[in-house]
């Protein structure tokens, strides 16, 4: 009986936490990217009172995407059970972790830039962004393709869910910073992954 309700719970865990993360990253990334058009180009303009109330209002809501991203990441290992690949699941949690750690060090970083006021911007807001979107978004394409593996192994996701997810990695892992909200794409991708967790159609796992 205990079995059962927990292979009922974990895909509904799976889909509030990734849309809770889901939500409150694309919320931080557009208040930042409204902020500072810019990103790292942007070295020479001045932060404004506006501007700096916004990306503080992100930078807050970044440890609790962080923490929904961790229920989210857990979820999905849940749901994966004794048919996760064991390589494949370790690349999964060390992407996911590492993403996470990228993301509060760019937190941090772009907080110190905040408190510094105007000693040193440039070299703060250019760390920031690049530990972002370099690393950060990099670590989120690792994670997007061990996770369609994983889903398409088990039979969890559809094969239009999984080759979304191959096309949404690639384009992290390919174009990054490069592409202008390409930072979106990772939020995009959970929204979408989570929604189907809920309301989807989960057809069984392979024999």
């Amino acid at each position: 009986m205990w079995q059962k309700h927990e292979r009922l719970w974990t895909p509904r865990a799976t889909g509030i936490a990734g849309v809770v993360f889901a939500v409150l990253m694309a919320a931080a990334i557009v208040l930042v990217r409204i902020a500072l058009p810019g990103g790292a180009g942007g070295d020479d303009i001045a932060v404004d009172a506006g501007q700096r109330s916004a990306v503080q209002t992100a930078l807050a809501l970044l440890p609790f995407a962080g923490i929904a991203f961790l229920w989210f990441m857990g979820a999905l290992r849940a749901q994966a059970g004794e048919g996760e690949d064991r390589f494949v699941s370790t690349v999964f949690l060390g992407s996911g972790l590492v993403f996470v750690a990228t993301l509060f060090g760019s937190a941090a970083a772009a907080g110190t830039v905040l408190d510094e006021s105007q000693q040193h911007p440039p070299f703060g807001r250019h760390f920031a962004y690049v530990l972002l979107t370099t690393y950060a978004l990099r670590m989120a394409a690792v994670f997007i393709f061990t996770t369609s593996t994983i889903g398409r192994r088990i039979g969890a996701f559809p094969r239009p869910l999984v080759v979304f997810g191959y096309l949404a990695g690639l384009t992290l892992l390919v174009a990054g910073a490069d592409l202008p909200w390409s930072e979106l794409v990772f939020p995009a991708w959970a929204l979408i992954v989570s929604l189907h967790m809920l309301w989807g159609r989960r057809p069984a796992a392979p024999a």
